[in-house]
This record gives C-alpha cells, structure tokens and sequence, in this order.
C-alpha cells in the first residue's frame, strides 16, 4: 500500500473508531493524533533520520537554537487592552529623520499634516496563525530605520495574553482579531497614515479590521499588503493531501484538536517525543524549497510555541472565514499580495482572488515557495513591501528616509498593476 493509502486508511479508522466509541479515551486521543500525523505522511513528508541518531539530532536543534540570531530583534515595547480586558504586546521601531517630497501631489490623506509637519507614515505587521511577530524578522531587520514599525502578537500568541473570552469557554473569531487590532493601533499609532501588513491569519486579521471599521481606513489606511493569505473558501484547500484522506481529515481535526486541547500536558510530552516527526511537517507545511537550517529551526520553535489549546481554540475559525466583501474597503489604494506558488495552506490561487478583486494591487506569485515566504525569500518579500511603503508614504505626503527608497524595487511596466505578476527567487 502507498503512504498516502495508509494514511487515508489510518484517518478513516481513527474517525470510525470514535463513532463506535461515542466518547474519547487517552487511547483514542493518541489514536486521532496518530491520524493527523499520517496525513502529514500523505503530502510526502520526509524525515532525515536513516542515517543521524536522535541523540545527535536533539543536539543539532540545540546547536541551532543557541546559534541562530532569529526573532532576537525588539523594539520598544508597549501593550494594549482588547475589549475583553485581553493584554495585546507590541513593540514599536521608529523611523530615523526623513524629509517629505514636497513634489509628491496631495492626495486624500492631506488633513493628517498638523501645524505644517506630516505625521510618519506607520506600517502595522500582523502575524500568522502560531507565529508571533518574530516571524518578520527578516522584513524586521531590512527596514529598521527606515520606517517607523509597529510588530504585535495576536492574543494568545507570542507575549501576549491568554485571550480572556477563550480562557471563559468562547471561541476565537477572525472578527476579534480585527478588533484587537484596532486596540492595538489606537495604543501604538493613534495618529498618521497606516500600511497593514498581514501574513496568513494577520492578513485576515486586516480584513476584519477593514471590514469593522471602514471608516477608519478612509481616514488612515494609505496601503496595504497581504502575504500568503486568504479572503475565504479555506474549507475547500486539500492541504495537498489526496481528496479522501482530505475530506476525511476536515471531518476529523475540529474535534481531534479540541480534544487533544483537553489534554495539555499529554499532548506536549508527545510533542517532545515525536519531534523529530513533527519537524518534518512542519517543514513540509511552512516551505517549497530548502531553506537554512536555522531558518527552519526557527519556524519550528515558533509553532512549537503555541500551545495545543490555543491551535484548537484558533483552528475553526479557518472555515468559518469569508471576507471577501471587505476587500471592496481597501479598493484603490496602494496594495500587494504576495503568496508561494507551493503554499499548501493558503494556495496562491486564494492570493490571485483577492488581487482580482483589487484590481489596484501588485501580485507577486513566488515559484517554488511555501507558506512562509517571508521566511524563505527574505530579501524579495522586504524589496516589495518597501516599494508598497514607498508609494504609500508619496499618496499619504509621509516623510520616510532615502534608505526606504534604495530598498524598494522599481516599479514594473504594464498596463495595470494587478495584470503584473511578478516572479523571482530570494
């Protein structure tokens, strides 16, 4: 039998097993999580382990963990209160001294000039669903100084806290999640013209936000950019697995994740003896190609991070999300959607969507990358958003310093933005 056969049989037993049962015991649990492993199996995970000893390898990770300079930026750190009393960290870089182009033609964001002087333009990174704001680090480090940043950890993600409403037994809403990022803006940049950023389930989270406060974009937004994201129809994506094992596995994880979030300390002892496994669907999940050891390692000891109840809490919020209609908030400004054309999880054809129906926008198709994009085409993902910023920073009058310039790539030739697509390696 193929793996993908096995792991279809093995997710259709483990479905059939908790039919019969009509209850979950600790056996059950590990059943459904060995499921969920062997779909992983199914999209052609593989694991490096023939010929290194899992002595060696635990040592490798370390090596890497103590060497690896990722996620060691900060910036000054601030908090924000959500609706729901949750505490929402962020950090704030600001902008080396810049002077505005006085060439550049007014546009609607004109009335922000206070007193003759131009508030900077702030740019407002949104992460990715068990990331944390640290998955910029790369974006991070590229444009430090050259534009005033505002990076934040989702609720009950990175340093942020335990989302109040969840720890009270209601769920995680795509909804919230705009909400608290309008907390977080009026705590971190209550002032000036804003570019919203956001990977994966941050950018979700900016639709929410747009589609809440509609208002609010038309006074402030002067750009936007969504990397590896989504506007809905996520019930439909395969994962690549093969179409049985896939309808199965949609079928099954809402309730495996919800009962594995039951069973915290069980499920991360399990973490820790099957890391091995789990790094190399982490891998096979989160890139198209082959990246830096420590790159991976990095991306590995983010999602590890999250802790299972907060992955079940989160996870079916995915199917429920339809934004669509939102995006019609952000249309004719200044836009980029960047996706890998080997994303698994948000395909590129969710990216092509959105950028249809933003006709304005710049879209960036990556060939041969994964989910985590700005992870693995560093330097190609930073020289977009620098040239989005730029624009923006011209439509909104914004002084940003010559160093954001010598950043951004030129613009493409076209006869419109959203027909270009643009291709490259990092």
């Amino acid at each position: 039998m193929t793996e993908s056969g096995k792991a279809t049989g093995a997710i259709e037993a483990v479905a059939e097993a908790a039919a019969a049962s009509g209850r979950w015991q600790r056996a059950g649990i590990v059943g459904a999580a060995i499921g969920v492993v062997a779909a992983g199996a199914a999209a052609g995970v593989a694991l490096e382990r023939a010929t290194v000893g899992r002595g060696m390898r635990k040592r490798a990770r370390l090596a890497l963990d103590l060497a690896g300079p990722y996620g060691s930026l900060r910036g000054m750190p601030g908090r924000a209160v959500a609706e729901d009393g949750t505490e929402l960290y962020y950090e704030v870089e600001e902008a080396e001294p810049a002077v505005a182009d006085a060439a550049a033609p007014p546009r609607r964001w004109q009335f922000f000039r206070r007193g003759g002087q131009a508030p900077p333009l702030t740019v407002v990174f949104c992460h990715g669903y068990c990331l944390n704001q640290d998955s910029w680090h790369f974006q991070r480090a590229a444009l430090r100084g050259a534009i005033r940043a505002v990076y934040w950890d989702q609720r009950s993600h990175g340093r942020s806290g335990r989302g109040k409403d969840q720890e009270d037994g209601g769920p995680a809403t795509i909804d919230q999640l705009g909400r608290d990022l309008k907390a977080v803006l009026d705590a971190a940049a209550p002032e000036g013209p804003l570019v919203l950023v956001g990977h994966s389930m941050g950018g979700m989270t900016v639709m929410a936000f747009a589609d809440q406060f509609p208002e609010v974009v038309a006074e402030r937004v002067a750009g936007f950019a969504f990397v590896g994201t989504s506007s809905g129809k996520l019930a439909s994506v395969t994962l690549g697995l093969p179409a049985a094992g896939a309808r199965a596995l949609r079928a099954l994880a809402p309730g495996v994740l919800r009962i594995l979030g039951t069973q915290v300390d069980l499920v991360e002892r399990g973490r820790r003896a099957t890391a091995d496994l789990f790094a190399g669907i982490i891998k096979r999940y989160s890139f198209g190609s082959d990246v830096d050891p420590g790159v991976a390692r990095f991306a590995e000891r983010m999602i590890e991070s999250t802790p299972i109840d907060v992955v079940a809490e989160f996870y079916p919020a995915f199917t429920e999300h339809e934004k669509s209609e939102a995006l019609d908030v952000l249309d004719g400004l200044p836009g980029l959607v960047l996706a890998g054309d080997k994303d698994l999880l948000t395909p590129s054809e969710h990216s092509r969507s959105i950028a249809e129906r933003l006709p304005d926008t710049e879209l960036v198709v990556v060939p041969g990358a994964g989910h985590l994009v700005m992870l693995e085409h560093p330097e190609l993902v930073s020289t977009h958003l620098a040239a989005l910023l730029a624009e923006a920073a011209d439509a909104s009058r914004a002084p940003v310093p010559q160093a954001l310039r010598e950043l951004a790539v030129p613009p493409q030739a076209g006869p419109g933005r959203a027909d270009r697509v643009a291709s490259g390696g990092a």
